[in-house]
């Protein structure tokens, strides 16, 4: 298989499979510098909070409105990729990261200097960061098209699941290159100058980027409606026939998100991500807090780099492991699967005595294998469940729903250990049920079967 021809009009739009390992690989880059931004923020929020003089509550805050700032952003961009088109997406979402993190420096500073308006343009620009979370939907949507044209064969069908694994593996990857350049320039200039070395990733992306071919199906989604615009019903027919494409869509990429076959995929997913993001908060954002907490599993850690190995290691895993597994029995019973599987290891981890630290610490290596791996496995299904129309849409609905769930989880930790309860019991109530819960409602998904290829 040498190329393949976005539509029967747009022969000049030809797609090869070198075209297609290319992107794959800065989809990856891309993902990778962007989650080592989103991570940064985290790993320095404690730093930068002692330097402003923030207290806990004042730190907690500040980071569940950049959340809350984050989901807006991650709403907006789907819309945005529908438009300007997929590669663009790409570009908008490393650069527009990266000056953030370059200017997260300068709002920091701004913040000590003039405190609260400091602290509002912290926030904002924060929240605008959220275009390097968004990075994953946008890449979701761009490979999954790409692929279309490159893995056509059943037997090669087969075996998307598995590669777009290793693209999302740039999760694990990002967070490891986070960690280390905190441990290296931290000493030297402080939390300022790690934000501001963030910046110059994007400038590989953004060179690197210009060579990215558009996805055939987006060329020729975007043909047709302009020819329907002008009142070529004909020729818009023809041109998505060609193309393998359903008949062109006048409405909204955002309307068509909520009516049709697409309603089910928002409704579904979007809630299934939203119940799930509860888990990743109370184990894997907050999994120190339990683990060493009192009325949690009173384990001594040195530090918490030693869980950020476990869970970075255990998410590298668990991404190629539920991305092959997705490629067998199906994405959506792969996600299934793996997400009972974490509530129940994550269950046993609550339960075991606090004095067993070998149990503990494999019942919640197992959780977290079985809670961060079948994301690997979503956000591909994502872009197999909807339209070219508004794929990109969709799935940044689905992806904005995760930060929803996040803020939802934070505020329901912090009332039930205010009410006097332990961490055990707020991590059971808010994590355990819920990736349960998000492991039932996935199964109401439309099952695609992944030997298929989705073309329109």
């Amino acid at each position: 298989m040498s190329a393949h021809v976005g539509s029967a009009a747009d022969t000049e739009h030809v797609v090869t499979d070198s075209d297609v390992r290319f992107s794959t690989w800065i989809c990856f880059f891309a993902w990778t510098f962007a989650v080592y931004d989103f991570v940064l923020f985290g790993n320095l929020l404690p730093e930068l909070a002692k330097d402003l003089g923030w207290s806990d509550a004042s730190s907690t805050a500040v980071n569940t409105w950049v959340t809350a700032g984050t989901a807006l952003v991650a709403f907006a961009v789907g819309p945005v990729v529908d438009r300007v088109g997929r590669r663009k997406g790409i570009m908008i979402a490393v650069i527009g990261a990266a000056v953030c993190s370059g200017l997260t420096a300068v709002a920091g500073w701004v913040a000590g200097v003039a405190g609260g308006v400091g602290v509002v343009l912290l926030i904002l620009i924060r929240s605008v960061a959220g275009l390097g979370y968004s990075e994953q939907a946008i890449n979701s949507t761009y490979l999954n098209e790409m692929f279309a044209h490159s893995y056509r064969d059943p037997a090669q069908a087969r075996r998307r699941g598995f590669i777009y694994s290793l693209v999302q593996s740039g999760w694990p990857v990002g967070s490891v290159l986070a960690a280390v350049s905190v441990f290296l320039l931290f000493p030297v200039g402080g939390w300022a100058l790690c934000f501001l070395v963030a910046v110059f990733p994007a400038v590989f992306i953004f060179v690197a980027g210009r060579r990215l071919k558009e996805s055939p199906q987006f060329v020729a989604r975007r043909r047709a409606e302009r020819l329907l615009a002008a009142g070529d019903v004909e020729g818009a027919t023809a041109v998505t026939t060609a193309a393998g494409l359903g008949a062109a869509d006048e409405s909204s990429p955002l309307a068509a998100a909520f009516k049709g076959e697409s309603l089910r995929s928002t409704l579904v997913l979007g809630g299934s991500m939203l119940l799930n993001w509860l888990g990743v908060l109370t184990f894997a954002v907050l999994g120190t807090s339990l683990l060493t907490a009192a009325n949690g599993k009173n384990i001594a850690f040195s530090g918490a780099i030693g869980i950020l190995i476990i869970s970075n290691a255990t998410a590298f895993v668990g991404y190629l492991v539920h991305g092959w597994l997705g490629d067998r029995i199906g994405r959506r019973n792969a996600i299934s699967v793996g997400w009972i599987l974490s509530s129940a290891s994550f269950a046993g981890m609550l339960l075991a005595p606090d004095g067993d630290v070998g149990v503990i610490i494999t019942l919640y290596s197992a959780g977290l294998f079985f809670l961060i791996g079948p994301y690997s496995a979503l956000i591909f299904f994502n872009g197999e469940s909807f339209p070219v129309h508004s794929r990109a849409t969709g799935g940044a609905i689905i992806n904005a729903a995760g930060q929803v769930g996040a803020i939802i989880a934070g505020l329901c930790i912090t009332a039930t250990l205010n009410g006097g309860h332990t961490w055990e019991t707020a991590a059971f109530l808010w994590g355990c049920l819920p990736i349960f819960a998000s492991g039932l409602l996935i199964l109401a998904a439309r099952k695609i079967d992944p030997r298929t290829v989705r073309t329109d």
